[in-house]
């Protein structure tokens, strides 16, 4: 067949070739049609599976998170338990012991050993902030010299919790009278202390490490090689509780103050004790304290060394230890150690306090109202923080 019958073929064979055409593309458009459809109900059952897994996991992660916490209150109200049966039975056994007979003396060195070990088995254990507070100081913006009242070491200071404007003044290091003056200003104008009124604890203190807290005193009283922490009613004037310091071997807990063993601070998240044992004779020991039960919540080895601090505070739950020299300088923060971890000792500023007379005696910080009460060789001193 030559080529012109060829192009004589191809005008009938053209409408042939179209239908198989239009044909194949019908088939192709309903094979689109069909996969489309499964595609889209595959996309359908996945997003309901992804849902229903999504709901699932977050059902799963309630139910641990309300295990967990239910767990935690078991194990704290536990503790709590174990702790103030374990004080109870010491502090019957002391009692007993001022008639001493040698197997109550055996009982009563094996409870406090069980104390102190459990007090050790918290250092490790994370601490939980009850506050947002996550504020640093960045200088003492001034100060303000009220007065010179009494001997060289003492402390002042007002409640750190309430809202009374009442002035407490703790003259010495050993004494057992607490002088309150009404406010500021009868404290300020009067030298002599016929205007404040007199408050004769039942035991004598012991350094100046005493707090005021929710009108009630903290303060720490010696009993041979043990301190005990005493809480007093300032309202009617009774002992409410008291508890043996679960430290062994204590030692002064500041260099440049021999007779402070241990410090009783307030901040934002409640109390804390500052300590030192021979354990680590060179840094300080900190302590979270129950205000209520006077229990210790948890304990910390800080790397704040004890040689040349005079004093030190807790701002949102971070230990600031003040320096100076043998020979009075310019005292300054150097140390800084965050419970939470929050802020790094590297990270901490140097933070100097504004020149004044000596050494200070004690730092008594106030949350409320961010400033500190210092004891300056016998000068009552106010400290603005920024």
């Amino acid at each position: 067949m030559g080529p012109w019958r060829c192009l004589l073929l191809l005008p009938l064979l053209a409408p042939a070739l179209r239908s198989q055409q239009q044909q194949f593309m019908e088939y192709v458009e309903r094979r689109l049609t069909l996969l489309e459809e499964r595609i889209s109900q595959w996309h359908d059952q996945s997003s309901r599976y992804s849902t229903e897994l999504r709901d699932f996991k977050n059902q799963v992660l309630g139910m641990l998170e309300a295990a967990e916490k239910e767990r935690e209150a078991m194990r704290a109200e536990a503790e709590s338990a174990a702790v103030r049966v374990d004080r109870l039975e010491r502090e019957v056994d002391y009692l007993e012991t001022q008639n001493p007979a040698p197997p109550c003396v055996e009982v009563d060195e094996t409870l406090m050993d069980k104390q102190v070990a459990t007090a050790k088995q918290r250092k490790n254990e994370k601490y939980t902030k009850l506050t947002d507070c996550s504020d640093t100081i960045a200088s003492v913006r001034a100060m303000k010299i009220l007065k010179r009242f009494g001997s060289s070491s003492g402390l002042w200071t007002k409640d750190a919790a309430g809202t009374s404007e009442k002035i407490y003044v703790f003259d010495g290091t050993a004494n057992d009278t607490v002088y309150v003056f009404p406010r500021m200003r009868e404290f300020t104008l009067f030298s002599a202390t016929r205007k404040a009124a007199r408050i004769k604890l039942p035991y004598p203190w012991v350094g100046t490490g005493h707090l005021v807290y929710d009108g009630h005193l903290y303060y720490i009283r010696q009993q041979g090689l043990s301190f005990q922490v005493i809480k007093f009613n300032l309202a009617n004037k009774t002992v409410v509780d008291s508890s043996v310091f679960p430290a062994e071997e204590q030692i002064p807990v500041f260099g440049l103050s021999p007779s402070t063993y241990i410090e009783v601070s307030a901040d934002e998240e409640g109390l804390w004790a500052i300590y030192a044992t021979k354990e680590d004779e060179k840094n300080m020991c900190l302590a979270k304290l129950d205000p209520a039960s006077l229990d210790i919540e948890q304990m910390w080895d800080t790397p704040c060394p004890r040689e040349n601090a005079e004093g030190a505070f807790v701002v949102c739950g971070a230990l600031h230890v003040v320096y100076n020299t043998r020979l009075p300088s310019r005292a300054r923060v150097q140390c800084v150690f965050d419970v939470s971890g929050t802020l790094a000792p590297e990270d901490a500023s140097l933070v100097y306090f504004p020149k004044r007379y000596g050494s200070h005696a004690s730092l008594k910080y106030s949350p409320r109202e961010r400033q500190i009460y210092a004891w300056d060789d016998g000068y009552q001193i106010i400290y603005r923080l920024e």
